[in-house]
Formats: C-alpha cells, sequence, structure tokens
C-alpha cells in the first residue's frame, strides 16, 4: 500500500484494529463466501457468512474475528450460528465470535453465521467527493473483522465470494471474476464475485460505488479495467489507462499475474493506494495526480509481493512494502533508465536516515504486537527496498532475479517468513547470506562511514583510511571514485586502510558514487 494519511487519522485507526494472533492457529478457513446486503436508507450491514474450515487440532470451540457493537452502537451483532441447519451454540466479545462446536483434526466442517450492524472501520460508508454515496472495503492491517466475520491475520488465507445485493443504480467490484448479476424486484441487484485464488483477508474487498468502467486494455491474458467516478471519466480513463503497460514488466521478470483481471478503483481508501487482490483502490484524488505512475507501479507490484507471495504475520512485512517499494524502482529504471534509479535509491536512503533519529528499530520488528500501523515507515518501505537493492548488486542481476522469480514460485498462494527468502536467494546466488540478513534486516542502524584519503606523489597511490564510527560493524564493500575510476575497498574492521594507483592526483574522492550502499559518509583529505 502507498501511505498517504495524516496523523490524526492515524491515531483514529490504530485504535480499531484487533488483537494480534499470538497463538498458533487450531485451524485454516478454506473458503469465505460473503452475503452482504446495502442499502440507501441506513449504514446498516445485513451479512450472512458461510465459513468452511480444516480444523488443525482437535477442538472443543474455536474462535474467528468479529468486532462487536461498541459504545457508539458500531459493531457486528451475531444473531445465529449453525451447522448444516443445526443450531451452534455461540458468544460473542468485544473481538471475537467464539463458536461451541467440537471437531477433530484435519476435518472439515462450514458454518454459517448470520449477522447485522453498522461496521466501526473495515467497510467505508460515506459520500465521495461528489456527493455521492460508498460504500469501500479497507481492510488493512487487520481491519475486515469491523464487518466480516474471519480469521484476520494475514497467515490465514482462503478463496472468497462475495455476493452484494444494493440499490441497482450501484455498480460493485470485488476481487476475482464476477460470475452473476441479477436484477431483482424493488430496484435492487445482486452481484456475485468469485475469487479461486488464495487470499488474505487484509486484500478481501468490495467496492459499491457509481462507476465509470474502462476497459483500456490486457496484458497478455489478464483484462485490466478502470473504475471511476462518473464525473472524473474523461481524467480518470487516460491516467488510470498506464496501467496496463505495468502489469507486462512484473510479469515478465517475476511470474505469472495471480489473478483472473485487474481492476483499478478510485475510492475512499485511507491509503494512497490499497493493493486489494486483483482490485486496486486508489485515493480520491489520484485521477489527477502526477505521480500517478509511481503509485500504481508500486500497487500492482503488490499483487505479486504482499497479495500472492504474503508475509506469514506482519513482523515480516517489509516482504510486502520493501518489495512492492523497490520493484517499483526498478520498473522505473527499465522504462527511465539507470539515472532515474540513482536518484530515488538517494532519496529513499535519505528517509531511512531521518527515520532512524526518530525511531531505531529493525526491518523485523517484532516488538510490535497489536498496533501494526507502526510498520508504516521508512524501515517496511524504503529500508526493505534498499535491503533488495543491496542484494541485487552482492548477487548480480541474473542471480537476483533467479531468487526473485523461485521465491515468488514457491510462495505463490502462501505465506513467508524472512528465512524463507533468505534460503532461495543463498540458493539463486550461491553465496551464505546470513552475515547479510543478520546485520541489514534483523538488527539496527546503518554504517557511518568517515573517509580520509591522501596521495603520494612519489609512489603515485592514493592511501585511504575507512573508519566505522557507529557502535555495531558492518561487513560491506564500499565503492570510491577518483574521476572516472571505480575501486572497490572491503570495509569489515573497525578501521580499514586500502591503498590504490592512480595516474595522477584526483580533484576529489567520491564515495559509493553508484547509490550502493546505505550508509553515512564524511570525506576529508589528509596531510
Amino acid at each position: 500500500m502507498y501511505k498517504a494519511f495524516s496523523l490524526v487519522l492515524f491515531g483514529l485507526m490504530t485504535c480499531l484494529v484487533a488483537k494480534a494472533q499470538t497463538a498458533a492457529p487450531v485451524f485454516d478457513v478454506q473458503h469465505y463466501r460473503f452475503a452482504i446486503q446495502l442499502t440507501d436508507a441506513n449504514d446498516t450491514l445485513k451479512g450472512q457468512a458461510e465459513v468452511r474450515i480444516k480444523f488443525l487440532k482437535d477442538v472443543n470451540s474455536f474462535q474467528l474475528s468479529l468486532a462487536r457493537p461498541n459504545d457508539k452502537g458500531k459493531g457486528m451483532l451475531v444473531s445465529a450460528v449453525t451447522e448444516d441447519t443445526k443450531n451452534v451454540p455461540f458468544t460473542q466479545d468485544d473481538e471475537l465470535l467464539t463458536i461451541n462446536a467440537s471437531a477433530k483434526t484435519n476435518s472439515l466442517h462450514s458454518y454459517n453465521i448470520v449477522y447485522q450492524g453498522i461496521p466501526a472501520d473495515g467497510l467505508i460508508i460515506s459520500t465521495n467527493k461528489f456527493g455521492h454515496r460508498t460504500f469501500f472495503g479497507d481492510n488493512w492491517p487487520n481491519r475486515a473483522h469491523n464487518w466480516l466475520p474471519c480469521a484476520d491475520y494475514p497467515g490465514d488465507k482462503a478463496q472468497v465470494d462475495f455476493v452484494v445485493t444494493a440499490p441497482d443504480h450501484y455498480g460493485v467490484i470485488s476481487n476475482g471474476l464476477k460470475v452473476e448479476e441479477t436484477v431483482l424486484p424493488n430496484h435492487l441487484k445482486l452481484t456475485h464475485w468469485k475469487e479461486t485464488a488464495q487470499l488474505p483477508t487484509k486484500v478481501m474487498v468490495i467496492g459499491v460505488a457509481d462507476f465509470a468502467i474502462d476497459h483500456p486494455g490486457d496484458a497478455g491474458s489478464i483484462p485490466v479495467y478502470t473504475y471511476v467516478f462518473p464525473e472524473n471519466k474523461e481524467q480518470g480513463f487516460k491516467s488510470y489507462a498506464i496501467a496496463k503497460n505495468i502489469l507486462p514488466f512484473y510479469i515478465k521478470n517475476v511470474g505469472p499475474f495471480a489473478y483472473k483481471k485487474l481492476a483499478n478503483v478510485q475510492s475512499k481508501t485511507i491509503f494512497g493506494g490499497m493493493e486489494n487482490a486483483g482490485a486496486i483502490f486508489y485515493f480520491e484524488n489520484s485521477t489527477t495526480s502526477p505521480g500517478i505512475e509511481e503509485l500504481m507501479a508500486h500497487e500492482i507490484a503488490h499483487q505479486w509481493f504482499g497479495d500472492a507471495a504474503s508475509e506469514k504475520n506482519f513482523g515480516h512485512v517489509w516482504l510486502s512494502e520493501g518489495f512492492a517499494t523497490y520493484m517499483t524502482n526498478l520498473y522505473l529504471e527499465n522504462k527511465y533508465g539507470i539515472d532515474t534509479l540513482k536518484k530515488r535509491e538517494a532519496a529513499d536512503r535519505e528517509m531511512v536516515l531521518s527515520f532512524e533519529k526518530r525511531r531505531l528499530t529493525p526491518i523485523v520488528d517484532t516488538a510490535v504486537k497489536d498496533d501494526y500501523m507502526q510498520l508504516l515507515n521508512a524501515n517496511s518501505y524504503q529500508k526493505g527496498g534498499w535491503v533488495l537493492h543491496m542484494l541485487r548488486r552482492k548477487l548480480g542481476d541474473e542471480a537476483f532475479w533467479k531468487g526473485i522469480r523461485n521465491y515468488y514460485a514457491k510462495y505463490n498462494g502462501g505465506n513467508a517468513y524472512t528465512s524463507g527468502l533468505q534460503k532461495i536467494m543463498e540458493q539463486a546466488g550461491g553465496q551464505d547470506l546470513k552475515q547479510f540478513f543478520e546485520q541489514w534486516v534483523y538488527k539496527t542502524g546503518h554504517p557511518d562511514l568517515d573517509i580520509t584519503w591522501k596521495y603520494n606523489a612519489a609512489k603515485g597511490i592514493i592511501e585511504l583510511k575507512v573508519t566505522q564510527k557507529q557502535e555495531r560493524l558492518f561487513k560491506l564493500q564500499l565503492e570510491v571514485a577518483t574521476g572516472k575510476h571505480l575501486h572497490t575497498i572491503n570495509v569489515n574492521e573497525r578501521i580499514n586502510i586500502a591503498r590504490f594507483k592512480v595516474a595522477s592526483k584526483p580533484k576529489e574522492l567520491k564515495p559509493d558514487p553508484n547509490v550502493n550502499l546505505l550508509a553515512t559518509f564524511t570525506v576529508s583529505e589528509g596531510n
């Protein structure tokens, strides 16, 4: 997702997310079918969820996440739970629906849950900038439980059907393919979308609004659609059409697109963009945004990383956000050239360094237990992207892309920890990457390098001293340029000495001229 929300909204949202999933799961959801009824008369949602579950342990009861009505009257109240038409006892607390049913290990059961209420969050019911009523799912990180009974964490992925009944003037967009659209009495319409790929709840959505729809083209066999508010039709169709040109880059370099269509949707998401699988939601003013290509490249990259290949838990969210950040840079490098990549990596580096001054934490941040909005930071995005950039330079392009393709192939439809990525990249590059991942991903900080140099005219050499000023030592390779010549220095100790021949005294010595190292530098010429 792309971050574009205020600190005030950030504070409001962090109090609405559910508690973390900490215990080992006792079940694996196989399929959801959500039948949702919406009306223009009020904000009450009427829902019926059919949840098919495979149990991983013997249980006498189990829990799904679902927010009960709060003191403002917003939340979901369950009226019945059944299995094969048989009533099943249940209880609700603030965040959990406990279903008191026995099940054996490896058994499959389907439960039907009838509920209704006004969503406190997750399904945003509001008006757009033109004053028209809209309904948009906005589930990241674990806000789906505010309107859907579910296993609301990324480690449980399932197929999903959304069957939406709403006033017939609305269009409906969702994950997967539309398999039914039926006009009903009383000016209602039923729309059924079916997704057969495995999704985490964070990217299961519906969008219900008055839409203008365009089909700017296909990316191979994947149809690409545009859904915008009718008042933005002319500009929206034009600006969103770039999506069909972005998709082929990822298909070629990463692997097949996991879904059967891609819809790009103008919406009311609280984020700049939200990577819902096969139905990306963009912020309301995105149709006229000068940064729409970059935004779309980021969200489309998420279709591979975050949606299809998902992090196992939010502590490893950089496998989603860091990947989308760097894949965007690679797409733009491919289109506009290496100088574009250098500028973007330099800007990303500054964001990482600025963030470290406020909060020093590793990329894999296990200290965050439930307030996952904290993870939308420069560590997860820009530093995660920088890790991939340095990994690419360490392994070389061929091995790097081989590793990326193998990672996607292995975890498409599943979930990964960072250790899974490390193992695959080690296999692709034929290198031990334990030290690399330890210093860049699991620990904090960056190298702070003090570089002093002097020219020895008698010997025609540069004598260089590189001192690591930070507390914890890194092992790295530093490139320095003297004019058009590039020199590589191994920096492993507190103080590192290097000498290299030069034709004449250079005007300056420039560290990291190709922007390949996440570090800070001070350079001085000695006597």
